[in-house]
């Protein structure tokens, strides 16, 4: 494990003697080492600085699963650290979990009066509600999706976990669509909740989302199928939803407009060469202060393709499912967003896609507080 070595100076100059403690027993309940070892390392090397450079080189010789462990346990016990260390070798470090990792309750307690971070109470996060809609099956079957199955199940997966009910739906028009917005926003649970999630997954072009019987050349006179983003912020402002003021409202939308990227990688992207100036025009008007507290996760920038592998799923989903379930315990909404679109610096991937951070009006931090429902 070359790399976690290449940390081991910054690592032993900068751990404090009670990290390594926790360090220690955190290693030794994962039976990564043994009680023999951990009171040698105690009792043996006096100064913190010892202590520290004989557990990491005790991990090392362990191989790559006990130096995960290492560094998933740094993660939760010292965030700073952690992150400064990422700076210096964020290839090392970045180890997803598969699993969303729970909040301890003293962080959320800490952060109660906080006038910079919105509020989440016990009951707040047990009353959490979130829109799912995905849209698979097209009238025109080639523009079926392939692998969104597997996106649905997994964002489904991780809202539930994240103490979200998840009102789901398949296969939508654009006016069945808005309908479900319509009647997400009359919840019986938004009075409630601390915040809401919408996902919607499907084509798209700028500006909208396509419902399943979207047609490239409508008839003269035919509604065209599409949904305009802009109406999931007008079904949900301040205006038209009162029980969600001051309260955040995430969406994450997988649709946009590109050229096929290949037999096994597609995109949700339709062939449309036209970028309509007033659906630009929209986004911008309606920024006024009965339009707050939203932030949105585009899967991609107007210019560019969003892919998805057609067994595996959208890579945006991939990566926030990712990122939120390594994350969420420690780091507020708007920066988990930034670590998703991170993911996609990296060059070495074979297709080129930059989520967009859209329409943001949060005033404050939030929190997730993964497992806070589940606390007494």
């Amino acid at each position: 494990m070359a790399g976690l070595a290449k940390l081991r100076t910054k690592f032993v100059s900068k751990v404090s003697k009670e990290i390594v403690n926790q360090l220690l027993d955190n290693l030794l309940e994962d039976k990564v080492i043994n009680s023999g070892e951990r009171e040698s390392i105690i009792e043996e090397h006096q100064t913190t600085a010892d202590k520290a450079r004989q557990t990491i080189d005790t991990v090392i010789k362990k191989g790559n699963k006990a130096s995960n462990r290492l560094i998933h346990h740094l993660q939760n016990c010292d965030p700073t650290l952690h992150e400064d260390l990422s700076t210096q070798e964020s290839q090392v470090l970045q180890e997803f979990s598969s699993t969303l990792i729970k909040s301890k309750e003293t962080f959320w307690k800490e952060k109660q009066n906080n006038k910079d971070i919105y509020p989440v109470t016990l009951n707040s996060s047990k009353n959490r509600v979130a829109l799912l809609i995905t849209n698979i099956t097209f009238a025109d079957k080639m523009k079926n999706r392939a692998g969104a199955e597997k996106d649905e199940e997994n964002m489904e997966k991780l809202l539930t976990d994240l103490g979200y009910e998840v009102v789901k739906y398949r296969d939508l028009t654009a006016k069945q669509m808005d309908k479900a917005l319509v009647q997400f926003s009359n919840h019986s649970k938004l009075k409630e909740t601390d915040s809401v999630f919408v996902v919607i997954m499907s084509h798209g072009k700028l500006g909208v989302v396509l419902g399943v019987n979207f047609k490239k050349d409508p008839s003269p006179g035919e509604e065209p199928d599409e949904l305009p983003i802009n109406n999931i912020y007008k079904h949900l402002n301040a205006k038209n939803c009162p029980e969600l003021v001051n309260k955040p409202k995430i969406i994450v939308i997988q649709a946009c407009r590109g050229e096929d990227g290949g037999s096994v990688i597609v995109c949700d992207s339709v062939d449309d060469e036209s970028a309509m100036e007033e659906d630009i025009e929209e986004d911008k008007v309606q920024r006024i202060h009965k339009e707050k507290d939203f932030i949105a996760l585009l899967s991609s920038t107007p210019d560019t393709v969003s892919y998805r592998h057609k067994l595996e799923g959208s890579f945006l989903m991939k990566f926030t499912i990712e990122v939120f379930n390594t994350f969420a315990h420690i780091y507020d909404v708007e920066e988990l967003f930034r670590k998703v679109m991170g993911r996609f610096e990296d060059s070495s991937h074979p297709f080129r896609q930059m989520p967009t951070k859209d329409r943001c009006t949060l005033t404050r931090k939030f929190y997730l507080y993964p497992g806070l429902n589940h606390m007494s």
